[in-house]
């Protein structure tokens, strides 16, 4: 089956999130920012100013850490834009969408149904993930300018907000949508019935080691 592309806007209507389905390929153009722990903590937590206008200028937030720099000059060289997994944020995911107006997230690995359905579904947005890993440097091609680098000074390059204009930015997979499905769950479910039938008849070892299990729906995080 071929996969559908899509071109996104950074600040899409709410006809456009409906229409992505599960698996499409997005590029994303316009002004798409970097928001993490640091950018969370600040502006909810010790309750700063967020330095733009959201979600009118962008409803696209990035966990990445641009491999950048700040010049004497003040201009910036970027080169590849790394993608950070988006587990780590999920508690201050429902607060940020609800206060900016994010209706795409952006990040590596994405989340579980449960988080889409709760976090993200109430608040009309969805999650597009990175494809496969090293894909900085590809990503870093969509970026046609840097805009702005905020918080840098107390939060550092990695942590800061940076603004960025995007210009066909991905391959990004739609990995949840309105309904709050999971694309890497429904996939993992089909791949895991034909381990099954692989795997049928063996017998369960005999020594096991922490968090081997015989129950393939089981998972043990050590």
């Amino acid at each position: 089956m071929k996969l559908r592309e899509v071109q996104l806007s950074t600040t899409p209507t709410a006809e456009d999130i409906a229409a992505l389905r599960l698996g499409d390929v997005v590029y994303l153009n316009g002004l798409i920012y970097t928001a993490r722990e640091g950018v969370y903590m600040r502006a909810l937590e010790q309750k700063a100013n967020i330095p733009m206008e959201l979600p009118s200028q962008s409803a696209a937030n990035f966990h990445c850490s641009p491999a950048a720099t700040i010049r004497g000059d003040g201009s910036f060289n970027m080169g590849a834009v790394t993608a950070t997994a988006s587990f780590r944020f999920a508690k201050w995911l429902p607060e940020w969408m609800a206060r900016t107006g994010a209706r795409l997230i952006v990040g590596k690995g994405g989340m579980s149904s449960k988080d889409y359905k709760e976090y993200f579904v109430p608040n009309g947005a969805v999650y597009l993930s990175t494809v496969g890993y090293g894909t900085g440097a590809l990503l870093g091609r969509g970026v046609e300018n840097v805009e702005a680098v905020h918080w840098h000074e107390e939060l550092g390059l990695a942590q800061a907000m940076w603004v960025l204009r995007a210009n066909r930015m991905g391959p990004f997979i739609v990995a949840s949508d309105l309904d709050g499905s999971c694309l890497f769950e429904r996939e993992n479910a089909k791949i895991g019935e034909g381990l099954a039938r692989v795997y049928e008849g063996t017998r369960p070892a005999v020594l096991k080691r922490f968090g081997e299990t015989d129950d393939r729906s089981d998972e043990v995080i050590g």
